[in-house]
């Protein structure tokens, strides 16, 4: 069969695996340095594998090495098959795949290596950063191109939430990582003071809000209804949760920076516009949700669905939490605690990894020519460990951040401090072994899932699926 009529699916194939690998060795760390905060000597006095180094190490690998994998990989095949036609530039598309591997690859050496911007989510310094942003143009490029060349008339809504992310994400970069290089390795932001952290919450902010949140959402639009077997509950409440969505959730960044030098009226902004966001976010978690009005039964035998379903409730959950948090009386008492760290987990594991392991459930067989993964069984157990691994977590950080605020605002009648740091951290302490508990769970599920994905995909030729007919 001719090339242009079949769909690109190696780049998919590509992505996909990876997307489980860099799984793996993201959450790995996550597990490593939550061992350290329970054993301290574990970093046996290594530079490189201090806490202070590896954080930053897993937070990319989970978010931009796993997250962003599974991103490329489901929007290149949810544009390919809604638009109904093969990839926009095969050559481009591979770019991106290797480009985007040697981002992650330098992001491993350097920042155990200690070679920073030290700006949170944004840490990769200048050479890099012009790397992202060369892959980050072909991906629009790749992505847009496959749309304006679809024959079909209709842009499915999953698309509208992959161009905003990718559109938006080419934005945050951009201005985010604006520096002024001092040698290969250092450069120092453009933006003086309180305006760089408003520069960089910004910026974090809205790479949870459009990498994090909008990418994921095109991932559900598409692969819920199509694992249910049903038409997403209300296209039309797909179109107003996404206009509401992309333009409130850009004024959310500053309850980063309650009680800081940033001006009280921007801190009031970010506030007002975070719990105006519980309206869109939530209408988007009711969309998906209610795809299963008359398909309820199938979750009972389908552990694909479960991880899909579940992690709806956990973005649900976490985005009635995140208004709640940016108040700025629940803020005095939250900020800087493990609870914030309790928040962002029930969002990244809860929500983008079961939303992006169910996705790779279902793509890995259409991917390799197979009818279904090698073990459903597996995948429930996948499913348990993951669910499980989550609520150990969160429960663990919620309580521990709630005690750790408390603790640390409690005085005297004299007005000196009840507790000392170190009563707290003390106090503390057994929540860092449930944490750890949890993440070695959740970790072990993605071990499980190599596993089953290695034995699905082994010693298979794939094959690209011909385009769909258009009638």
């Amino acid at each position: 069969m001719d090339a242009q009529a079949t769909y690109n699916y190696k780049v998919v194939r590509q992505f996909t695996i990876m997307t489980v690998v860099w799984g793996i060795v993201g959450m790995l760390v996550g597990v490593v340095i939550a061992a350290e905060m329970v054993w301290p000597q574990l970093g046996m006095d290594l530079p490189w594998l201090q806490f202070g180094r590896l954080r930053p190490l897993h937070t990319n690998a989970v978010i931009f090495a796993f997250g962003g994998s599974a991103l490329f990989a489901t929007s290149y095949y949810v544009v390919q098959r809604t638009c109904q036609t093969r990839l926009f530039g095969d050559r481009l598309a591979a770019f991106t795949f290797w480009g985007w591997t040697t981002v992650i690859v330098l992001a491993a050496i350097t920042l155990p290596l200690g070679i920073t911007t030290s700006k949170e989510y944004a840490e990769l310094e200048w050479p890099i950063d012009i790397l992202i942003a060369f892959v980050w143009i072909a991906y629009a490029v790749v992505f847009f191109g496959t749309i304006a060349k679809r024959r079909v008339p209709h842009i499915y809504v999953a698309n509208w939430f992959y161009g905003a992310f990718i559109l938006t994400v080419a934005v945050l970069h951009l201005v985010n990582s604006a520096a002024l290089p001092v040698s290969l390795s250092k450069s120092y932001s453009v933006y003086p003071g309180a305006i760089d952290a408003m520069v960089q919450w910004w910026y974090g902010h809205n790479a949870v809000g459009f990498f994090l949140t909008a990418g994921f959402l095109g991932m559900m639009y598409y692969f819920v209804p199509k694992q249910a077997g049903r038409p997403i509950y209300s296209y039309r409440l797909s179109v107003v949760h996404f206009w509401a969505l992309i333009s409130t959730y850009m004024w959310a960044g500053p309850h980063h920076l309650h009680y800081t030098a940033l001006p009280a009226w921007a801190q009031s902004l970010g506030m007002v516009f975070s719990l105006i966001l519980l309206a869109p976010s939530w209408g988007g978690m009711i969309n998906g949700i209610m795809t299963l009005s008359g398909a309820w039964h199938k979750l009972r035998t389908d552990p694909i669905l479960k991880f899909l379903i579940v992690s709806l409730s956990f973005y649900g959950m976490s985005t009635f939490e995140g208004p709640m948090m940016s108040i700025k009386t629940v803020n005095a008492l939250s900020h800087y605690t493990d609870w914030t760290i309790g928040h962002v987990h029930s969002g990244a594991l809860g929500w983008v990894a079961m939303v992006s392991i169910g996705a790779v459930y279902f793509l890995i067989p259409k991917l390799f020519g197979q009818t279904q993964m090698f073990s459903i069984r597996l995948i429930d157990w996948h499913f348990w460990m993951s669910t499980i691994g989550v609520v150990l977590y969160i429960v663990a950080m919620w309580i521990a951040g709630v005690m750790q605020g408390l603790m640390w605002r409690a005085v005297n009648d004299d007005g000196t401090l009840t507790y000392s740091f170190v009563e707290s951290l003390q106090a503390t302490y057994p929540f860092y072994f449930v944490r750890l508990l949890g993440g070695a769970l959740f970790f072990i599920g993605m071990l499980l899932m190599a596993y089953n994905v290695y034995k699905t995909v082994s010693g298979v030729q794939p094959e690209d699926a011909p385009v769909a007919q258009t009638a």
